[in-house]
């Protein structure tokens, strides 16, 4: 799966997103627009009106939606030089999921559809990258959904390692170190199991040899035993 570099920048700048003239000229208002959010703050609602898309400057954003008896869905949680809120671009009116900030003095930069869409109409390979990143996180969420239905929680937790591994790991000699935002219940909300069921599972592949892990990375010692 080819998700390398795919709308998360290591170097944690922003500015190259969009490495053409027009955007480096909109700077100054795009700086102008940035919004602060404290931790559980929604930069929006399940049913606002669709209208901006959204770059993570700072920090980390949920995003997910409740199930018909109320239930947190997490789909995704994004860190900085991410973008969310890109099904705007399709035409969506209102939106069917939300995003809520996770950290404290978490940074947005929204973009209107429409200074979006000048963009994508002036710059083809923009436009290749937004689609091609629509396409990858609806695989993504299919997968997701296949996982819960028809894999056990080990299974799943193993499965969203891998994952984690080819979209965000470095090959360190041997090894794959994945630089790591997440915590334990980050990890259980998005494969559907409990906290307690993530430690268990993560200590028991550490006893192994398999895998090592502190709050800022996690790294795959061996990928075949990991598979």
């Amino acid at each position: 799966m080819d998700t390398q570099g795919l709308w998360y920048f290591e170097d944690k700048n922003i500015s190259s997103l969009f490495c053409m003239p027009k955007v480096r000229k909109m700077e100054h208002e795009l700086s102008q627009r940035e919004k602060d959010f404290d931790k559980g703050s929604f930069v929006y609602f399940v049913g606002d009106p669709s209208d901006n898309v959204y770059l993570v400057k700072q920090g980390r954003v949920k995003i997910g939606t409740y199930s018909d008896d109320g239930k947190e869905i997490v789909k995704t949680i994004l860190t900085t030089g991410e973008v969310f809120g890109e099904l705007a671009l399709t035409d969506e009116k209102n939106r069917n999921d939300f995003a809520q900030a996770m950290d404290p003095d978490t940074v947005i930069c929204p973009l209107t559809v429409d200074d979006m869409k000048q963009l994508m109409a002036d710059d083809q390979e923009l436009s290749f990258k937004i689609f091609k990143m629509m396409g990858f996180r609806m695989r993504k969420l299919e997968r997701r959904i296949e996982l819960l239905i028809s894999k056990d929680a080990r299974t799943r937790i193993v499965e969203f390692l891998k994952d984690l591994a080819e979209e965000r790991g470095k090959k360190v000699g041997f090894e794959t170190m994945i630089k790591n935002h997440l915590k334990h219940q980050d990890i259980a909300s998005l494969t559907g199991t409990s906290r307690q069921t993530v430690t268990t599972i993560l200590n028991d592949l550490k006893e192994k040899n398999i895998i090592n892990f502190d709050r800022r990375k996690i790294l795959i010692r061996d990928m075949d035993k990991l598979k």
